[in-house]
């Protein structure tokens, strides 16, 4: 029995290794890009972004690409371009960030929230019990870049003829049976912000097949300067085109749009790298009891791209009852500076989903256009909450020797974690803690 960190036993891990943990990695070729840019005065243009566009595109196969200022707006042009509207009903996972489904109330439109399974993705057999006749689409979300099971979903969505939008902010780039990511629903939007696994300061862009998706997606948050030429044959669109109909600019920083050109250019190879790292610590770590690894089984076609913000199940079962919260405290006293606990809440809790009025109609914004109260199916989300998982070490190079360090920390609480049921409040009261928003 070794003494733990916390209890003021020798950490595992001192020090930090050089550049283990960076992200994203960024050379001169990235700083030359966007010098040019800032030396130009193109910050505010459309050359560079429509490059980058053009280029995203081909890279994951669609016909077509939208950039915008931000992945939030890339998902509401999503939404506007199904034509998601008063009284229509959206289906997302509960576990998710807010920007995957809040603005849905600026439509109109009323979330409905779906439970996820131990992987944290949305779970295909608690779909169709959040269908009702006034749903219009489901939003999936690759949630810590672990691929949903989207045959089921596609399945589900084709027999009762609602869209798809693939929230893809956590995996870009990543596959599912051989298909990337984005391009399996009808239309896919994500985040490129810097904390991502594809990181290009503040950006976010969309993709599909359709052209009319494509056409109103690009209205939505774009107007004359950028989308004139592309949506010239559009009966519906062209008289408006000098608004962005959105009454939002969704225009890119172009900074933003060239450094995101280099990134893309090495993304693939990085992120081989990142999963090489990530299976090697999870390799590591298989078998011990109380935590699970979320990761995809890699030799059916899928992977999680860029590994975003990995996390792992916890079983407090497993380990006497020891709470998530004291799990990873003692994590981090072995000189993990991470270990955190809970991921982002889950939606269905929030206030905002409850009460917030934004139109001053005298009722919450979620409920205002719909013939139910969608808000009482909420208690049957229960089961996401006690969802309980634990972030882990984002490795961006595979340096084995201070990988097995970083796994060894968590080997060591758990091999010695009898030493913390004594100190745990939450155990003793018989509590629970699921953690806050990322």
């Amino acid at each position: 029995m070794e003494k733990l960190a916390l209890l003021g036993g020798t950490p595992v891990i001192t020090g930090e290794p050089d550049g283990l943990f960076k992200w994203p990695i960024l050379t001169d070729e990235d700083f030359k890009a966007a010098m040019e840019v800032i030396r130009a005065n193109k910050f505010s243009g459309t050359d560079i972004t429509e490059k980058f566009q053009e280029e995203f595109a081909s890279w994951l196969g669609t016909d077509y690409a939208v950039a915008y200022c931000n992945g939030t707006l890339a998902l509401t042009s999503a939404m506007f371009a199904i034509g998601l509207g008063r009284g229509d009903e959206i289906i997302c996972p509960t576990k998710t960030y807010w920007g995957s489904v809040s603005q849905a109330i600026n439509f109109g439109a009323t979330p409905v929230f779906c439970n996820i399974n131990d992987m944290l993705s949305m779970d295909p057999n608690d779909l169709e019990r959040c269908i009702s006749p006034r749903t219009k689409a489901i939003m999936v979300v690759h949630y810590f870049a672990y691929p949903c099971d989207m045959d089921a979903i596609m399945d589900i969505a084709r027999r009762h003829n609602l869209y798809v939008i693939e929230d893809v902010s956590h995996a870009q780039g990543g596959m599912y049976k051989g298909k990337r990511l984005g391009t399996i629903g009808d239309i896919g939007a994500m985040s490129l912000m810097s904390g991502k696994s594809f990181a290009a300061g503040e950006l976010g862009i969309l993709v599909t097949n359709k052209r009319r998706l494509y056409e109103r997606a690009l209205a939505f948050g774009h107007y004359e300067r950028n989308n004139a030429k592309y949506i010239s044959e559009s009966e519906e669109l062209f008289p408006y085109f000098h608004i962005a109909l959105g009454g939002a600019k969704g225009r890119a920083n172009q900074v933003c749009s060239a450094i995101a050109r280099v990134q893309l250019k090495y993304y693939d190879e990085r992120c081989a790298e990142i999963r090489k790292a990530m299976n090697y610590f999870w390799d590591k770590l298989e078998g011990l009891p109380g935590i699970r690894a979320i990761r995809v089984d890699e030799s059916t076609g899928s992977n999680m791209a860029g590994w975003y913000c990995p996390h792992g199940l916890y079983k407090s079962e497993e380990l006497h009852g020891l709470s998530v919260n004291r799990f990873c405290e003692a994590v981090r006293a072995e000189g993990y500076h991470g270990g955190w606990d809970g991921g982002n809440f889950c939606l269905h809790t929030h206030p905002f989903f409850k009460t917030f009025d934004l139109r001053h109609d005298g009722m919450p914004s979620r409920i205002t256009f719909t013939d139910r109260d969608v808000r009482i199916d909420d208690d049957k989300c229960a089961p996401s909450e006690h969802k309980e998982c634990f972030s882990v070490p984002w490795f961006k190079h595979c340096d084995k020797e201070w990988i097995e360090k970083y796994a060894y920390a968590f080997e060591k609480v758990i091999r010695n974690h009898e030493q913390l049921l004594d100190g745990d409040p939450e155990k003793a009261q018989g509590g629970r803690w699921y953690g806050t928003a990322n």
